[in-house]
């Protein structure tokens, strides 16, 4: 049946469940009395919605309330048990794959670095070795925490790099950074790991995951509109103007800082990731004649870095080095957010990835104040700029909300159940009273 503005009964139905599994979800445990001014539905219309989703066992009662001057009102909640997903990140010097309940409590985790002492940067990205390692990431996790593949939401997977969609190959990623060019990373996945068909993937942008992730349960909660930037040995972000909504990923790092400046490893010259990327920032540093540990990752030379200019011991005297190359990287980064605060005028900016948590610990204050700078003043008045609070593993958390967002959006339902329903009995009062409408 379709009602008069086009939709169904069966996308009414989905739509009030959809509003209280996020209100549940978000502001849970809640009584089916607070669930209606919450919704906007009527007290039958949660009734029913409550009723169903208890008997399928998506949501629980959690104790219970005073009422005025009536019987204790039931809480309930989104079931934690009631479903799983898997988070994948695809990152710069490791594949993180991590396990997540309902309620995105994790469960297991599985870490696989990638090889850093390659001749060719591009050969610790192999696409194969990638692929091999995101599959026995996933194997760990299952095992670990004892849970059947068939419990699974869905599993969603953050990567460097833009994310087109075919229809016979699904995800594809082209990385330029990282030597992928057009790779059907969704169909090689399917391919690979032992998960059933219906299980489906989710691949998106690890910036525009960090930026889901600090919108739900981070620093961006509250903000109608945020940029949230990624820093690793890249850079990347993702702007976000709807708070629920998966937000855009941009290519920032590859914008244009200096004109016929320093190669970023896109190939082309003066991106703000050839001078604020940890690769490029450490790379600079040598360049100055910076020395870092033998054999050390990217993550452990920046900590170096950062020790030789900002020492712990009040005594000993700053890297000149160091501290110089970090002053000009964070005016760099200034006249990167003045681009950021011009283009989009958001209410917050949000610094995340490993390099970011780094250095942002350190000279943030400075990099605001080269953004006031660089930026209109109105906007610039306008904007908060600040650390992203979920830690390292928000690109997983993000990544594990791509399937989860899917699963609110169908009403809490899987992606297999999606076979015609019968209508149910009211269906016929609703079409009766829409047929005698003028």
């Amino acid at each position: 049946m379709t009602t008069r503005n086009g939709r169904t009964v069966r996308d009414l139905r989905r739509e009030n469940r959809t509003a209280v599994l996020h209100r549940l979800y978000f502001d849970g445990p809640m009584s089916r009395f607070s669930l209606g001014p919450a919704t906007g539905l009527s007290s039958g219309s949660v009734s029913n919605v409550v009723g169903e989703l208890v008997a399928e066992g998506l949501v629980e009662e959690a104790g219970s309330v005073d009422s005025a001057g009536g019987r204790p009102r039931t809480l309930l909640r989104v079931t934690p048990g009631s479903g799983c997903m898997i988070g994948v990140d695809v990152g710069e010097t490791r594949v993180r794959v991590e396990l997540f309940d309902l309620t995105l409590t994790e469960l297991a985790r599985a870490e696989r670095p990638l090889a850093v002492d390659t001749a060719d940067p591009h050969d610790r990205y192999e696409v194969g070795l990638v692929v091999g390692l995101v599959r026995d990431g996933i194997a760990e996790v299952l095992r670990t925490a004892d849970v059947p593949a068939e419990r699974l939401l869905g599993v969603g997977v953050g990567v460097p790099g833009i994310v087109a969609r075919t229809a016979e190959d699904g995800a594809v990623v082209h990385g330029q950074t990282i030597g992928w060019d057009a790779v059907p990373l969704e169909r090689l996945l399917r391919e690979a790991v032992e998960l059933p068909a219906s299980v489906p993937y989710r691949i998106d942008n690890g910036a525009k995951t960090l930026g889901q992730a600090e919108m739900w349960f981070g620093a961006g909660r509250g903000a109608r509109s945020a940029v949230v930037v990624l820093f690793g040995s890249g850079v990347g972000a993702c702007v976000v103007t709807d708070p629920m909504g998966p937000g855009r990923a941009l290519e920032w790092g590859h914008l244009t800082v200096r004109v016929r400046g320093r190669r970023c490893r896109c190939g082309s010259r003066g991106c703000l990731e050839a001078y604020a990327g940890a690769e490029a920032l450490l790379e600079r540093w040598r360049e100055a004649g910076g020395t870092a540990p033998a054999g050390a990752d990217e993550e452990t030379a920046l900590t170096s870095m950062l020790a030789a200019a900002y020492p712990a011991d009040a005594g000993r005297t700053p890297d000149a080095t160091a501290l110089a190359v970090l002053e000009e990287t964070a005016e760099y980064l200034g006249a990167g957010f003045g681009d950021l605060i011009n283009l989009f005028q958001p209410e917050r900016i949000l610094v995340g990835g490993w390099a970011g948590l780094q250095l942002g610990a350190r000279f943030l204050e400075t990099v605001k104040g080269y953004a006031k700078e660089y930026a209109l003043a109105y906007p610039a008045g306008r904007v908060d700029i600040a650390m992203g609070t979920l830690g390292p593993d928000a690109v997983t958390v993000g990544a594990a909300i791509l399937p989860l967002a899917d699963f609110f959006a169908r009403g809490g339902r899987r992606a297999e159940a999606e076979a015609p329903e019968e209508e149910p009995a009211w269906a016929s009062t609703v079409r009766g009273r829409e047929a005698h409408t003028p």
